[in-house]
């Protein structure tokens, strides 16, 4: 079991580190790949939920209670923000139901755009319901989906090891299941790593099933999906916050890896 501390500090790896605290609320930026909560599937699988639990083990024996109020996947690093309070937890999530919690993040996606910016309004589902997929998980743009929307703007773009790249940063105004994801993959740019979206699902299930392999891995150039949840802001009991993460160190070696940036 990974050793937790409030630095951040593991035995082998970073899990998460402390962005912010008060006293009804907490921030962290998580690593990648570690789940936010239990799987039914892995009761024995390090956890940031059980993370956090061992840090504020002294709150929560005297009546504290933690809740999250924003998921990630599990191969996405960044900001969640957890409730120590029940009643913060009601507060907070009503802001989130009310979109009044603005979050942004940061991605590698395969090629460059041939725009700048743009906004993407396109309804998503989970694939399984209008037709058929291997992955349960998987979600699709389609018309019978529920509404979602997201705004992706070039930073840089940039070739690595031969390939073309772009790092986008990017404004979910809805927060569907893998929204950005598919989103990104739905205008032709899916997320460098994406097992599920970046190409053929099989990269998923030959993963679920072995493992990454190296063939796999230099396929994908990224063991985990290049997406990091960079930032948020939102009002506390009258008060504005706004917290940045560090991007992840596996998205930051990419991008220093460059050969080539587009020609301004």
């Amino acid at each position: 079991m990974a050793r937790f501390s409030k630095q951040g500090v593991i035995a082998v790896d970073e899990a998460f580190s402390v962005v912010d605290e008060a006293e009804g609320w907490l921030v962290v930026n998580k690593s990648a790949p570690l789940i936010v909560h239990p799987a039914n599937d892995r009761g024995d699988e390090p956890t940031l939920l059980g993370g956090v639990e061992n840090l504020l083990a002294y709150e929560l024996a005297n009546g504290g209670r933690l809740s999250i109020i924003n998921r990630l996947d599990r191969e996405t690093s960044g900001i969640v923000l957890m409730a120590k309070r029940k009643s913060v937890a009601r507060e907070l999530s009503r802001a989130m139901e009310r979109r009044e919690i603005k979050k942004g993040y940061e991605a590698v996606v395969w090629g460059w755009p041939e725009w700048d910016g743009m906004e993407v309004n396109a309804p998503i589902v989970r694939k399984g319901e209008v037709e058929e997929s291997k992955v349960y998980v998987r979600q699709m743009v389609h018309k019978r989906g529920k509404p979602s929307q997201t705004r992706m703007e070039v930073l840089r773009r940039v070739v690595v090891n031969g390939e073309k790249m772009s790092h986008l940063r990017i404004s979910p105004k809805t927060g569907r299941m893998h929204q950005i994801r598919v989103h990104c993959a739905h205008v032709g740019h899916a997320i460098v790593g994406d097992k599920i979206y970046g190409g053929s699902e099989e990269y998923y299930l030959k993963f679920i099933e072995d493992g990454m392999s190296d063939e796999m891995l230099s396929k994908l150039v990224l063991a985990r999906h290049a997406l990091h949840a960079s930032w948020m802001a939102v009002e506390i009991n009258g008060i504005e916050y706004e917290w940045i993460a560090p991007m992840a160190h596996d998205m930051l070696n990419l991008l220093d890896s460059v050969e080539q940036v587009e020609s301004i």
